[in-house]
């Protein structure tokens, strides 16, 4: 052995794998048995310190992160009442994301795969969205399927063989959806994050008040683009065409006056806007699924990410999947949004098939696959 490469510990019968993740605006860290069990999950929320901006400041991130990551990793520990000696290894999330984020968790990582001489596992973010619906279920995946992913940073889909073999379909090209919700929500005057005050204010609204274009972009692309309908809910409320007058019609009929700017909506106007701006991406996000699953013949679906906890996302990729006649895996709420288990779970897997790391893990802030 060298203080570079910790040497695996005999296969022991259950597993338990310590996972870390940092990558955005939450320090979390959990054990896992045997991929699927989660016996602790502990999660320091960010979200009051990064309200006040509308969205995550990478320097006050890192340091929450600095702040937070002993505390979290004691306290996991605690609440599943186990030592290091229990753990088989350590799972960490090492890309992608902001990179000072990530290098907090991975050090912490690479610290105690060190002194506690266990084995050292480096788990892409993303990938392990698309497990977390495998945990705390009594049943396995079953693939090939194919993983929606739509987070605050993340918009993809992936064509799953396996926990380990995920061959990206499309990605988002500007915004990602949770993005989206985060700067729609901004523009209507709703609380931070996003994605929560759209879908709340949105069940008093009409999803069809208000004709939000769909990008679909090229031919049957699987990439997303949220830019455009995002700036379309921003000409919306202040008042903005979108459209040119047809030369054909000198003079076309005048249309009712609207209010302009948001703080002349009613708040039934209000939630009208977030209703019909919630459909637009749902309807995007499932056209784009949907040609997925018909591109690759795949009959499970896989759901992840924060925006995976969007009521009317889960309802709308529930009706396609028993209309396609697919099996829907999706995971609970707390596992929707960032957290350890799901790295840990992932990780279980990669520490299965000898898929090791060494002390020489980077933190890399890109999707690579």
């Amino acid at each position: 052995m060298t203080a570079d490469t910790p040497s695996p510990r005999p296969d022991t019968s259950p597993q338990l794998l310590l996972g870390i993740e940092s990558s955005c605006d939450e320090t979390a860290c959990a054990i896992v048995v045997d991929g699927r069990v989660v016996v602790s999950n502990v999660v320091a929320s960010q979200i009051a310190e990064h309200a006040r901006f509308g969205g995550v400041v990478p320097e006050i991130a890192s340091r929450a992160h600095i702040e937070a990551i002993n505390t979290v990793i004691e306290q996991t520990l605690t609440q599943a009442d186990k030592t290091w000696d229990d753990l088989a290894a350590v799972a960490v999330t090492h890309e992608p994301g902001l990179i000072g984020s990530l290098l907090i968790g991975l050090m912490a990582g690479k610290t105690i795969a060190w002194a506690k001489n266990l084995p050292l596992v480096g788990v892409n973010h993303v990938c392990a969205h698309a497990y977390a619906a495998a945990l705390d279920e009594p049943e396995p995946v079953e693939y090939p399927a194919v993983a929606l992913i739509c987070s605050g940073g993340h918009t993809a889909l992936y064509h799953c063989q396996s926990p380990l073999d995920m061959t990206r379909l499309g990605s988002t090209i500007d915004d990602a959806a949770g993005e989206a919700f985060d700067k729609v929500a901004t523009i209507l005057n709703l609380p931070y994050p996003g994605g929560p005050s759209i879908d709340k204010t949105s069940r008093e609204g009409n999803p069809h008040a208000v004709d939000f274009p769909r990008s679909l972009l090229k031919g049957q692309s699987l990439d997303f683009s949220f830019s455009g309908l995002k700036t379309a809910v921003l000409y919306y409320v202040n008042g903005i065409p979108t459209t040119k007058k047809p030369r054909s019609n000198p003079k076309p009929k005048p249309k009712p006056q609207r209010p302009v700017g948001i703080e002349n909506f009613s708040a039934q106007q209000v939630a009208d806007i977030a209703a019909s701006f919630q459909q637009a991406v749902v309807d995007t996000l499932a056209i784009k699924l949907r040609r997925a699953i018909q591109q690759t013949g795949a009959k499970t679906i896989l759901l992840g990410g924060g925006v995976a906890a969007n009521s009317a996302l889960r309802d709308t990729i529930q009706a396609l999947a028993d209309k396609l006649g697919c099996s829907l895996r999706k995971p609970a709420m707390k596992y929707c949004t960032d957290n350890a288990a799901m790295i840990a779970g992932l990780g279980y897997h990669y520490l299965q098939a000898g898929q090791l790391a060494d002390l020489r893990l980077s933190a890399t802030a890109t999707v690579r696959r």
